[in-house]
């Protein structure tokens, strides 16, 4: 079915995480009757949440692209992430939607991802539709939160017409939305706000050539590469001769190595023109996709035969194409060593091992995370992203799918502005109980941070906002974690650079450290507990250099973790006691990442995580520390 560009909505759903984007989706998609009612997903939640990550994390990671059918009109609704680090899955999708609904808790109000969010949105010149979501908490502060919402409009607006916005309220978990706090009891209202006060594409269908700009890319195994985005210009048909436009400057320009180590060709300004034809054409229905025989402007589509395309071409008709203007992305602030494990247990537990079985993933990896940036690095590869999670997420991932390999300690990507050497700096938003303020500020003082304000929320917490260097950002979490007993709220968004005025440098307690390879006893772990926190359980299998546990001292300690008891025929009491091992401490990915010091490395495989010295020997190790 085609629709004509006045029926049609193209819509991207925006917020801070946790503040009810999916769950809205998931009330649209039920109430637009998109399923059956017979159908899975009309008892299921976090619908468009797909992946397994996504689900256990409790975040949205990658953007999505659903669509449905309402009073005649073909609403396309895009859900994004709503975490800092995956902002790049924003950037890039906005350039799909011509408004957005900006989701806001009625108990937090705006936070810093809805600040960084919006301004992306009023940049691109999108209407927003605000909806202040979670009325029904016993906190929330309506009047409070429109206040603050005027005043970030202020502050972000770059037009005046973009002051003046509509305002719903809604419960999306119970389905039920209004346009005042007194609701009804389905969601026709955002439907109708959707409608009439989101515009209708501004594109030219009648035009003969056509324009779509690649915003994603998803692929399966039947019919190969996908290149999904918004038609700009005219009509695109089944069968169609195209040109992929490729600018080399833009974002889409991010390679990784070859095989021989090289980063890609020549920057030029003029587009580089490669020819296709277009095999497959889909518009989306639901959550799955409608093969049709043409689509015009002003749709979202998905085209296959264009395996060449990249997110950031341009997919065009016509004997003079024309390149729409690239997607612009905010640079790393962070980087990662990865490379192939160097391990003594190196190739047990991995399917995929090699260095170049490591950038072929990473190659596959840059077709959809454009954010991501990859050069050689020894035997590795330099990654670099916009945070911990973003990072880490990526290295979870290929676990997951089989690979082994080692990684670095995150470090900060500098950038020269005028001559002088700058660090990423981030506004850190940190919620917190009142009897946590002194073990926050403690822990803010000794990484140098600038408190910028303090405040009393209306549930009774201290809100924090700090100005920190994003080196000093490693690591925090965690520690205001256990500071806290697991009740600290916080969240970054980076904010410019600054000259690097004193590089942070993290401290910690030396590592315990096996002395040699063989196997965890319980013997020698009982001795060992006494001194520091143990890492690891009996009956596993360690090596030199393996770091098993954190010293109670500033000093690394290299201890025998693999002595077992001599069998004889002596007896003494103290001897024969059983043995009382106190509960190993089992690190997460990003715990693992946060504890590596320089000289430490994670080997990371399918069924473990290792943490290890880069340098094995202890003898060869010590030699290294002094002379450094």
């Amino acid at each position: 079915m085609t629709f004509e560009k006045d029926k049609i909505r193209n819509v991207a759903i925006i917020a801070h995480v946790d503040h009810g984007k999916t769950t809205l989706v998931d009330g649209l998609l039920k109430q637009s009757h998109t399923f059956r009612d017979n159908q899975a997903e009309m008892n299921q939640t976090l619908i468009m949440d797909s992946m397994d990550q996504e689900h256990e994390r409790g975040i949205t990671i990658t953007a999505k692209q659903t669509c449905v059918y309402y009073d005649g009109y073909k609403i396309n609704i895009i859900d994004t992430p709503g975490h800092a680090d995956f902002s790049g899955e924003v950037e890039r999708t906005l350039n799909m939607a011509d408004g957005v609904l900006l989701i806001v808790d009625a108990q937090e109000g705006p936070m810093p991802q809805t600040k960084f969010v919006l301004s992306k949105a009023l940049a691109l010149g999108l209407k927003p539709v605000v909806v202040i979501n979670k009325i029904d908490k016993p906190a929330a502060r309506i009047d409070e939160v429109l206040s603050e919402i005027e005043s970030l409009f202020l502050e972000l607006a770059t037009d005046e017409s973009q002051l003046f916005y509509p305002v719903y309220y809604s419960i999306a978990r119970e389905g039920k939305a209004g346009k005042t706090t007194e609701l009804d009891d389905d969601l026709h209202v955002i439907f109708e706000a959707i409608i009439n006060d989101i515009p209708a594409p501004s594109v030219d269908s009648d035009a003969e050539s056509a324009q779509l700009l690649v915003a994603a890319i998803a692929g399966d195994n039947y019919l190969g590469k996908y290149c999904i985005g918004k038609i700009f210009r005219g009509k695109l048909k089944k069968g169609q001769n195209v040109k992929i436009l490729h600018l080399p400057t833009g974002p889409a320009d991010v390679s990784p190595p070859s095989s021989s180590g090289s980063m890609g060709g020549p920057q030029t300004s003029s587009p580089v023109v490669k020819s296709a034809k277009i095999d497959n054409l889909f518009v989306y229905k639901g959550l799955g996709k409608e093969e049709v025989p043409e689509a015009s402007a002003g749709d979202i589509v998905a085209i296959t035969g264009v395996a060449e395309a990249n997110i950031g071409d341009t997919i065009a008709t016509g004997d003079n194409p024309e390149a729409l203007p690239g997607i612009e992305l905010e640079a790393p602030t962070l980087s990662i060593y990865i490379g192939p494990n160097t391990s003594p247990l190196k190739g047990r537990e991995g399917e995929f091992t090699t260095s170049r079985q490591i950038a072929e993933r990473l190659e596959r990896e840059l077709e959809t995370n454009i954010a991501l940036k990859i050069k050689p690095d020894g035997l590795g590869y330099k990654v670099s992203g916009r945070g911990e999670l973003h990072l880490s997420v990526l290295i979870e991932t290929m676990r997951r799918e089989g690979y082994e390999l080692e990684a670095g300690r995150p470090e900060v990507v500098y950038r020269e502005i005028d001559g002088v050497k700058c660090e990423p700096i981030e506004d850190l938003t940190i919620e917190v109980d009142a009897e946590y303020v002194g073990a926050v500020s403690q822990e803010l003082g000794i990484r140098k941070a600038e408190l910028k304000t303090q405040d009393i929320t209306a549930s009774g917490s201290t809100r924090f906002v700090y100005e920190i260097s994003t080196a000093a950002l490693i690591g925090l979490r965690n520690n205001l974690l256990t500071a806290t007993k697991g009740t600290v709220i916080m969240s970054s968004i980076p904010s410019g650079y600054r000259p690097v005025e004193g590089r942070y440098k993290p401290e910690r307690n030396g590592a315990l450290i096996a002395f040699e390879n063989g196997v965890s006893t319980a013997y020698a772990l009982d001795s060992a507990q006494a001194r520091g926190t143990l890492f690891i359980p009996p009956g596993v299998s360690v090596y030199q250099g393996m770091i098993v546990g954190l010293s109670n001292k500033k000093d690394d300690i290299d201890i025998n973790i693999c002595r077992e008891k001599q069998l004889t025929n002596m007896r003494t009491h103290a001897s024969d006691g059983a043995i009382q091992l106190t509960p190993y401490t089992q690190l997460s990915l990003e715990q693992c990442l946060d504890f590596l010091l320089d000289d430490e490395l994670l080997e990371v495989t399918p069924k473990s995580l290792r943490l290890r010295k880069r340098q094995l020997d202890p003898i060869k190790r010590k030699r290294e520390n002094r002379a450094n």
